[in-house]
């Protein structure tokens, strides 16, 4: 199976490092799978991605759990990831 090209909107902070790009069109099912690629396609992203970042799929937050699906037309941003207190 195939997975299908996604959206991904970039928070400003994260743009330099992928060329400028307010969004990215990665293919990829899962959180885990998207960060993999996202690594893959944009080198200097990886210091943010080991650094944690939040990822928003249809208004919902994962910081952890990357195992996540990605629901088809899933409207996903990457955002800074911010500690509770």
């Amino acid at each position: 199976m195939t997975a299908r090209a996604r959206t991904v909107h970039l928070w400003g902070g994260l743009r330099p490092a992928a060329d400028g790009a307010e969004s990215v069109e990665l293919h990829a099912g899962t959180i885990r799978e998207l960060m993999r690629v996202l690594c893959e396609q944009y080198p200097k992203l990886e210091p943010f991605v080991d650094e944690g970042i939040a990822v928003s799929v249809n208004g919902t937050i994962y910081r952890d759990d990357w195992s996540q699906v990605l629901p088809v037309d899933a409207e996903i941003y990457l955002l800074p990831r911010i500690e509770g207190g």
